[in-house]
């Protein structure tokens, strides 16, 4: 490894790269060691001693095993973000490398002299019309080269006089010594390929030099802190090397077929070095995702703590509940597949492997959802109870909560810009479920309530439609942005919604009936418009209006808070044929489901 300055085009012609990738495999022995040593303890230790032993001393066992675990889980981390960093380093450093071996050797074809300090001496060329003789020869070094920082290129003519070359769009300074352009030509690929490298080599020098382990064995929030820290310096060197070799403009299908053509030891160095990317990109598989999610999810955790501003002690709480909920073993299996600090937060979860499962059903929340200790707590449950009702009519189902968007506040619910911002990546993780299914024909079911419904209704209207969307489920609706279910890219009879009669959302009045009453019927409006377009529950829509019941009572007449017919849909106690109907459509049974009369 070398500093920038040091850095020399002879350094850089004889460096072999070899040493980079066979240095990075000893750091990923490390790390696969480190990582097994964990799942030993946390399994075959601890684990068996917790369900076998219950006694003082089999507790105070289990605590410094935990503390072992998550030493190995630390050396883990660490160790794999050294090896993403030197693959970076070589990889990246190969292209520059390449092009001065090139300039190298056109050099030499030429009989040039390639001078120590990058310069290049050609000889004698063409002729002199006064005089008959050759035109003596010169020196060039490249434009923005290695004499001198920024100094451009500059060549020795005849008389020895160093003139300099011209700069950008300005006429090339013609030598009737026809050596003296190919020279020139020489020089600056020369000089650009070590100022590439150069660049490269202190990126990655100043991601290198912060992983440097925290003294002593106990390792804290702050320690995950640093590692977060550390996470975001290699991350941020390796941009490049990422973009050149993750298919980030590609679709979810082109990325799955590039994992799917990974090695198994590059795949631990893409989820080990950058977690953060792996588990939020659409395309690769569930388990993976899953996989750097967890990996990374004590160090953002680590990273909110002590912080103010931004709700992020909202996303702190919410993030804690998630990794609760992951510690403790659950029917369905729960599946992280993305999280983020990014505005109001974002987490994706799912009950089932959405991979796996022939159903598969992803939930979008709305109004006031963000990523706090509710979301944790109660939208959460809501995927939860909806995989547990659906695996009663097929145990091959899966369900989602996908919170991939900021959700509007009250002050901003009466907007689409949410709605219109979070399409786009909804559309985007729903192809990716089309492509890592294992299905040949999965049935997949969009769901969105609230808000979400506007969200869901505005991601089907774009061209083609939700990517492999069966269904559409729409519950306590504010409207969908279309007049009629057509709009929404599923085939006749496959749009369901759930309104219950005494949910005030589902009667936001039609912006140009604002002043009117709110919490009237259709018919007493005189029309079924309601905020965001036609009534989803209204005949005129055409979706087919599945049974909701009158849902609880708003405000202090329930005693249940203030909208808990709005909030019941999933609930079995609350609205129980709600909830039975959506487990039918996820499970692929919308024909048994029971239904109610459109308004």
């Amino acid at each position: 490894m070398t500093t920038a300055p040091g850095l020399t085009w002879q350094r850089l012609r004889d460096l072999r790269l070899s040493e980079l990738t066979d240095a990075a495999d000893g750091w990923r022995a490390a790390s696969a060691f480190a990582d097994a040593a964990r799942e030993r303890v946390e399994g075959d230790m601890s684990g068996k001693l917790t369900k076998t032993q219950d006694s003082e001393s089999a507790r105070a066992a289990v605590k410094r095993l935990k503390r072992l675990s998550e030493n190995y889980h630390y050396i883990h981390t660490e160790t794999g973000l050294v090896r993403g960093a030197l693959d970076g380093l070589a990889s990246e450093l190969g292209a520059p490398q390449r092009r001065l071996r090139e300039a190298l050797d056109d050099a030499a074809s030429l009989g040039y002299t390639v001078n120590d300090n990058g310069s290049i001496d050609y000889p004698a060329g063409g002729k002199n019309e006064l005089t008959g003789d050759a035109i003596p020869g010169g020196s060039v070094v490249g434009n923005n080269g290695l004499i001198g920082v920024g100094n451009p290129g500059l060549y020795r003519d005849a008389n020895d006089m160093l003139i300099p070359a011209p700069g950008p769009g300005a006429p090339a300074l013609k030598s009737p010594n026809p050596h003296r352009a190919r020279a020139q030509d020489v020089a600056d690929r020369l000089a650009h390929a070590l100022r590439e490298a150069r660049e490269i080599d202190e990126r990655y020098s100043s991601a290198l030099n912060k992983l440097k382990a925290a003294p002593g064995l106990t390792v804290n929030t702050g320690t995950w802190a640093d590692v977060a820290s550390d996470v975001d310096a290699v991350s941020g060197a390796a941009r490049e090397y990422l973009g050149k070799e993750i298919p980030f403009d590609k679709s979810p299908a082109d990325r799955k077929e590039w994992w799917d053509h990974l090695t198994k030891e590059q795949r631990e160095e893409y989820i080990t070095s950058f977690p953060d990317v792996i588990g939020n990109l659409d395309g690769i598989p569930a388990t993976a995702r899953d996989t750097a999610n967890r990996e990374n999810l004590p160090l953002v955790i680590a990273s909110l703590e002590g912080q103010t501003g931004d709700g992020a002690q909202d996303k702190l709480a919410g993030l804690k509940g998630i990794q609760d909920k992951l510690s403790k073993e659950s029917h369905p299996p729960m599946y992280l597949l993305g999280i983020g600090t990014q505005g109001k937060g974002r987490a994706i979860v799912s009950y089932g492997n959405p991979d796996t499962s022939k159903n598969v059903s992803s939930y979008v929340p709305g109004l006031g959802t963000a990523l706090d200790a509710d979301f944790a707590e109660d939208t959460v449950r809501r995927a939860f109870q909806t995989a547990k009702g659906a695996q009663k009519y097929d145990p091959s189902s899966a369900s989602i909560v996908w919170l991939g968007y900021d959700a509007p506040g009250f002050k901003d619910v009466m907007s689409t810009t949410d709605a219109n911002n979070g399409a786009p990546h909804y559309n985007a993780f729903m192809g990716g479920l089309q492509a890592t299914n294992e299905h040949k024909n999965p049935h997949i079911t969009a769901i969105g309530h609230s808000y979400g419904s506007l969200t869901v209704g505005t991601a089907a209207r774009q061209d083609g439609g939700i990517p492999g969307a069966d269904d559409i489920v729409l519950l306590g609706s504010p409207g969908t942005g279309a007049q009629t279910a057509d709009e929404l890219n599923v085939a006749k009879g496959h749009v369901f919604v759930g309104s219950a009669d005494n949910d005030p959302v589902t009667y936001l009045p039609a912006k140009k009936d604002l002043l009117g009453p709110v919490f009237t019927g259709p018919a007493e409006r005189g029309d079924d418009e309601i905020w965001f377009g036609r009534d989803p529950a209204s005949k005129n829509f055409g979706a087919i209006r599945v049974e909701s019941g009158d849902g609880p009572l708003p405000l202090w007449l329930s005693g249940q808070g203030p909208t808990p017919a709005h909030s019941g849909y999933f609930d079995t106690d609350r609205n129980p044929s709600a909830a039975d109907n959506i487990a039918r459509i996820v499970a692929g049974n919308s024909d048994s489901i029971t239904t109610e009369a459109p308004r």
